[in-house]
């Protein structure tokens, strides 16, 4: 039976794939460049193989150059490989000093540091490598990404919060007695920090109060229309018991509901927003405080909308679904728009907030393959 299987099961899996990339032509792209990859690892595996026959001084002079040309990319395959095949270049500096985490720190490559991870206890002689300015791997960090590197973040503020993530990643892994160390001009890895960020911390509390000033305005507006739309109901109140009309039925259940949840929604959100505005904008705000409170309040707002057009569609229903029912079903689904351009507009930032400061995040062991 399970031989049958697997030969019914083979022909079909290839069949299902062809007719994905007849489909989608992005997925054969995506085969391809997963083809391709293999075949360059392989290609440099054989490399470093046939490097290795040359005298010793040869090899290792070319194994060394072309590990720090990949490091200065951040192609971490590469500089894994030729790690694998010579464990002593790992130590290596170049002419300025830096090894291949003093790279990774300065340049942000978090696949290339992250081989740390999978390194026996002789990785932490990296922590205490020094170069010709007497910057250890915080100092590296403590210095400004390269714009390049620093725009994979969307927004100052979250641009701040990568800068931190780094630093404080870097912290851990330095020995303590390297935390306040002092380079050739005087700095701490703390002071350095400080004066290359004082910028980019302007520029994110400036984005920051930004969003939260036009959300602010959203959120305020909403809590307005819902909390008087809980008091001038649908169909109006009963002048002899004061009872709305359509009390007990389910749209005007549906109706109440919605409608408290939206107000009970946009209120927190305002909250969330005021609080974004009235913050220290201290730097470590940056790192947890600041971003929590922002995808709160998003989170909050996009829900306060959503119950607010529920509540809005079911008025309409209870207003007109005995005599113009065909006008309720266009204009309830027109009624989605404004959820849509939400998730099209800002759902890519709060699931770039919620990742970077909820996520497993950048750093980590990937593989459990252990270099050495």
């Amino acid at each position: 039976m399970f031989f049958h299987w697997c030969t019914v099961w083979k022909p079909l899996k290839n069949t299902i794939l062809k007719a994905m990339e007849l489909l989608v032509p992005r997925v054969k792209g995506l085969k391809d460049k997963k083809k391709m990859h293999k075949q360059v690892l392989e290609l440099v595996k054989y490399l470093c193989e046939q490097i290795k026959l040359l005298p010793e001084n040869d090899a290792r002079n070319l194994l060394r150059d072309s590990m720090f040309k990949a490091a200065y990319h951040g192609i971490s395959e590469i500089v894994e490989q030729i790690m694998e095949k010579d464990p002593f270049l790992t130590t290596c500096a170049d002419d300025k000093g830096w090894t291949i985490m003093h790279i990774a720190a300065h340049y942000r490559f978090e696949n290339v540091f992250n081989l740390t991870y999978n390194m026996s206890d002789r990785k932490h002689l990296l922590s205490f490598c020094m170069d010709n300015e007497q910057n250890n791997l915080m100092h590296m960090c403590a210095i400004l990404a390269p714009p390049n590197r620093l725009n994979l973040v969307p927004g100052a503020a979250l641009q701040m919060q990568r800068e931190l993530q780094w630093f404080n990643e870097i912290e851990r892994f330095v020995p303590p007695s390297l935390k306040e160390y002092k380079n050739d001009m005087g700095q701490n890895p703390k002071m350095l920090f400080t004066e290359e960020h004082r910028e980019l911390k302007a520029q994110g509390e400036k984005w920051m109060k930004d969003m939260a000033n036009a959300c602010s305005i959203a959120t305020a507006l909403i809590a307005t229309v819902v909390f008087t739309a809980a008091f001038t109901v649908p169909g109006g109140v009963s002048s002899e018991t004061g009872i709305p009309v359509f009390y007990g039925e389910p749209a005007f259940i549906l109706f109440s509901t919605t409608n408290a949840i939206s107000l009970f929604t946009s209120i927190t959100s305002l909250m969330m927003f005021l609080s974004i505005l009235t913050s220290r904008y201290a730097e470590g705000d940056f790192l947890h405080v600041l971003p929590k409170r922002l995808s709160f309040g998003l989170l909050s707002l996009f829900i306060s909308i959503t119950f607010m057009l529920v509540a809005f569609s079911a008025a309409l229903y209870l207003v007109f679904h005995k005599k113009r029912l065909w006008f309720i079903l266009p204009v309830a689904a027109f009624g989605w728009w404004p959820i849509a351009s939400f998730v099209l507009l800002q759902f890519p930032l709060l699931r770039e907030v919620v990742y970077s400061t909820y996520g497993p995040g950048i750093f980590g062991k990937k593989t459990d393959r252990m270099l050495y």
